[in-house]
């Protein structure tokens, strides 16, 4: 959102979209929210409120909750955004024995992130505040379900393949080969798996995701 609602006052405490010190007010505020209040909990309109300005500013200055907390978190991109690009851009096989998976596109994809100079520290940093802050565990985990599962489970087609509960236990599972990877990895330096290379870890770790994504899994009875 940009345009009218960038140039008008703010309704709580008349900050402009000009005023020095706005964008970095909203980062402040967001950041406290987010570790307060969880990514799920941590409103636009909250965030506004906490910086004193008109939640349209939030939106001019950075569009989606997703980038703002990006951006509090000091991510220099947009995890869906990147993700998505790439498996659209990438030639990916839906199971017909023609070229690597969709996992393993996705494992090459996050571990180029990972380790890339722009993310990796803030990534890491992440990941160690989730392993010791039960907050910032939450803040993590729905960050994810929201906005990086939720772009593998569309680009994997579970929505028109299984009924809700399923693609979400699918998704789950996902995210223990890429968390589990990334800490032991990035985190724990577990020497075999510090040591081997991208494609390695994708081509071994990637049809492990397809089976979660695509295969037959064993759901959990409702008992449990």
């Amino acid at each position: 959102m940009t345009g009218e609602g960038a140039g008008r006052p703010g309704s709580r405490g008349g900050r402009r979209s000009g005023d020095s010190g706005t964008r970095e007010a909203i980062g402040d505020a967001a950041r406290a929210q987010f570790a307060e209040r969880g990514y799920h909990g941590a409103t636009i309109r909250a965030i506004a409120a906490a910086a004193q300005v008109d939640p349209a500013l939030v939106h001019h200055f950075y569009g989606t909750k997703e980038a703002l907390f990006a951006a509090a978190m000091r991510l220099p991109i947009v995890p869906s955004e990147v993700l998505t690009a790439a498996l659209a851009h990438d030639k990916w096989d839906a199971g017909d024995g023609s070229g690597a998976g969709l996992g393993e596109h996705m494992v090459r994809t996050a571990l180029g992130l990972w380790e890339s100079a722009e993310i990796g520290e803030s990534f890491i940093g992440l990941l160690r505040s989730a392993v010791t802050s039960e907050q910032a565990a939450i803040m993590l985990r729905e960050f994810i379900a929201d906005s990086i599962l939720s772009t593998v489970a569309r680009a994997a087609g579970l929505a028109e393949r299984c009924s809700s509960a399923e693609a979400e236990f699918r998704s789950a599972m996902v995210a223990t080969q890429m968390l589990g990877l990334a800490l032991t990895r990035l985190v724990l330096a577990l020497p075999p798996v510090a040591s081997a290379s991208i494609d390695d870890l994708a081509a071994v770790v990637g049809p492990s995701i397809d089976r979660y994504l695509t295969g037959e899994i064993q759901m959990p009875s409702r008992d449990s």
